[in-house]
């Protein structure tokens, strides 16, 4: 999830024109009540009653910060505007998900792996909830001197890369493919030492682009990836948006094909993959991954 530097100079205005679009939308909402409200009000067009010089004055001086951009969105605008860091994704892999949080925020936003990006997700699910999980302690203080707001827990992975083979295998053991909460699983790819509110809240979207998974000792996204699978499985209802980065590379690739499915695959932008899973508390014969 940590980005590297680079000069691509024009990702970051492309970035920062997400941002203002967003902003502009919700300007739009504020100002602009939505056909609903206009049905239920009260008073008939016809009956509007005049109001005068004075008192729209102070009906505007009254109503002067109704638009105003939030605090959030304001310090989120200045740091990307400013800062020579530019994201990990591409334009075009973050778009994918920022359209799903444009229908969905304020919604519960899930991130595995904690990184400059951070603040940029936090501000697209604006009045909402997100979450970041990351395996590095250090690291986790030297974000939160920067952007204390963000809400992010520490987690320890005990698995390798180099054991991706045996774990596929584990993964398709009825005691991985049956339904429950990731805590209570007897499952190896579960994961057991995240906090009590990660697998009790429902969440909209939940994105893996960590732990580290580049080499043979690093912890990799095998358990990462089956958690999120579980969870969108184990929510009491509706659907959860589950996106995995650097599908590029075998483990990404074998692991949300496996556990999140082919079938629920929406699509695949660059090295970014999106999939769309339903609860399946509805259909308990449902198979682990759909035809």
């Amino acid at each position: 999830m940590r980005p590297k530097s680079h000069p691509f100079l024009n990702l970051k205005f492309l970035l920062l024109g997400v941002f203002i679009a967003f902003f502009l939308l919700f300007v739009l909402r504020l100002n602009f009540p939505t056909s609903n409200q206009i049905s239920q009000s009260p008073i008939s067009r016809n009956f509007i009653p005049k109001v005068s010089g004075a008192t729209q004055d102070a009906a505007a001086t009254k109503c002067s910060g109704c638009a105003k951009i939030p605090p959030t969105l304001a310090q989120a605008l200045i740091h990307y505007s400013t800062s020579t860091i530019t994201p990990q994704q591409t334009l075009k892999e973050i778009s994918v998900t920022a359209r799903i949080l444009e229908k969905k925020s304020p919604c519960n936003f899930l991130v595995f792996g904690l990184g400059h990006d951070s603040f940029m997700w936090t501000a697209l699910n604006y009045g909402g909830r997100t979450v970041f999980i990351e395996e590095d302690e250090a690291w986790i203080q030297q974000i939160r001197r920067r952007f204390p707001m963000l809400e992010s827990y520490h987690v320890t992975y005990d698995s390798k890369v180099n054991q991706a083979n045996h774990l596929m295998e584990v993964g398709k053991g009825p005691e991985c493919t049956a339904l429950g909460d990731p805590r209570y699983s007897m499952c190896q790819l579960a994961l057991k030492g995240l906090p009590s509110e990660v697998y009790e809240t429902k969440w909209d979207l939940i994105m893996v682009d960590a732990p580290t998974g580049y080499y043979e000792e690093a912890p990799g996204r095998m358990t990462a990836i089956y958690t999120a699978g579980m969870m969108a499985r184990n929510r009491v209802d509706g659907e959860t948006d589950v996106f995995v980065h650097d599908v590029n590379r075998e483990v990404e690739d074998r692991f949300s094909k496996a556990f999140l499915c082919d079938a629920h695959m929406r699509k695949q932008v660059g090295r970014l993959r999106h999939f769309s899973i339903p609860t399946y508390r509805d259909g308990l014969d449902r198979p682990f991954c759909p035809e």
